[in-house]
């Protein structure tokens, strides 16, 4: 109780700069507009009785859980879903998902916004994705009753220990939870460790290996090669951070001297940084296109995928794939590994991947993952796949027989929050 109200005290005290910071208009990111009132719990009903509550703060979690949230309406149309995300970009993307699923912004961790949250719009079951702990809001849904389920559910070695360091935080944010369903043993271990109840932990492995490439995706993937230049030597760095564009850029030039027609597809993992990687693209002398603007990009060195939602689209238009959010040190921890593989793409990362370990480790075993963190080593990385087809076509299929060796958590997932489910409306 008194953690708890030190932490309200805290956030109190905080919260001025954490909205200032959220709400803070940049070029290329979407505003909140009339909505900003749904972060303190001014919300509209739904018009459905007891919907399911799924909470997914930001892009990435939302992309994460769509095939979960697909599989739940699939199996349960008649079931309505409500997803909560912090962020503006985060709705766009939930807003995407078709049938009885509907988003409303996620109260801000005070009490009050959490009750009037839940008070209008009634949730029998909350589902968070990953490791989304806020300590008013298990509080406040335990307290009415609702079941908590934390879904695809990690937990490193340092963050466990971090916590071990102060138990009655671990009381705080696991006594709440009913369920945590982990994507690896080792998950499953450092709960445990922390006091969660063995009988409350599962392992239903990654719902990122259950990732689905659209059929129409190879195919828009051709035209847009054929308009880039069909047989371009061309690669990819996807979902890029500040700090890492200019080391991409100078290993790209490092390429167009053995390459002079190679292709950079450059894409910013937020959209705010859109035309500031353009401009530092120019001024390093390199001629670059954009994806938003129609002109002839055959003739340009770099092609920037300044748009929203079309990664997988952009994946498969490369030969090779650079994940971002791996060259900056401890800031970001790498980005998904399991888009490129599944589409049979090589894949090289900078040596800070820790949010997807087990992932990379297993990528790396089996010689379909490739650490580079210089500029240097990234091209001689690049131009090995490039030159030799045969060593690049082994490491894309490595790549997606990982993939596929490890699919199955969705249904896992699914058939373990099944009994909060309306199974008259089930389907299947």
């Amino acid at each position: 109780m008194l953690l708890r109200l030190f932490y309200s005290l805290v956030l109190f005290l905080v919260s001025p700069l954490l909205l200032a910071t959220l709400y803070k208009p940049k070029k290329g990111k979407p505003t909140f507009g009339s909505r900003w009132k749904e972060h303190f719990g001014f919300v509209d009903p739904t018009g459905h009785d007891n919907p399911i509550w799924f909470h997914a703060v930001s892009v990435g979690e939302v992309i994460a859980a769509t095939p979960i949230i697909k599989s739940m309406h699939a199996s349960y149309p008649e079931q309505t879903i409500i997803i909560t995300t912090t962020t503006a970009t985060g709705a766009q993307q939930a807003e995407k998902l078709p049938g009885k699923i509907l988003h409303r912004y996620m109260p801000i961790d005070f009490a009050w916004c959490v009750r009037r949250f839940i008070k209008t719009i009634q949730p029998k079951a909350l589902f968070i994705m990953e490791t989304e702990l806020w300590p008013n809001t298990l509080h406040q849904a335990q307290r009415a009753n609702i079941p908590i389920t934390l879904i695809n559910a990690r937990l490193s070695e340092r963050s466990c220990r971090r916590y071990l360091k102060v138990p009655p935080l671990c009381h705080l944010l696991m006594h709440p939870l009913d369920q945590i369903l982990c994507q690896y043993t080792q998950d499953a271990e450092r709960f445990i460790r922390l006091g969660v109840s063995k009988h409350k932990v599962t392992v239903t492995g990654s719902v990122k290996f259950d990732i689905h490439i659209d059929e129409s995706i190879p195919i828009k993937a051709k035209q847009l090669r054929a308009e880039l230049g069909a047989n371009r030597p061309t690669w990819i760095a996807a979902s890029t951070h500040s700090g890492e564009d200019e080391l991409l850029y100078q290993a790209h030039k490092q390429i167009l001297l053995t390459h002079p027609e190679a292709l950079l597809i450059i894409v910013p993992r937020h959209p705010e940084r859109f035309d500031e990687v353009y401009e530092l693209g120019r001024s390093m002398a390199l001629s670059v296109g954009r994806r938003t603007v129609l002109a002839d990009n055959k003739q340009h060195q770099v092609y920037l995928g300044d748009t929203m939602g079309e990664l997988l689209l952009l994946l498969a238009s490369a030969d090779v794939c650079f994940m971002g959010g791996s060259l900056i040190g401890d800031k970001v921890g790498g980005h998904n590994l399991l888009e490129p593989a599944a589409l049979s793409l090589p894949i090289i990362s900078g040596p800070s991947y820790f949010n997807f370990a087990q992932i990379a480790d297993k990528l790396l075993a089996n010689d379909a993952l490739f650490i580079a963190q210089e500029p240097q080593a990234i091209s001689h990385q690049v131009l090995e796949f490039l030159n030799n087809k045969s060593r690049a076509d082994h490491a894309g299929r490595q790549a997606k027989t990982i993939v596929e060796d490890n699919r199955g958590a969705v249904s896992k997932t699914l058939s373990a929050v099944s009994q909060y489910f309306d199974q008259q409306g089930a389907t299947g």
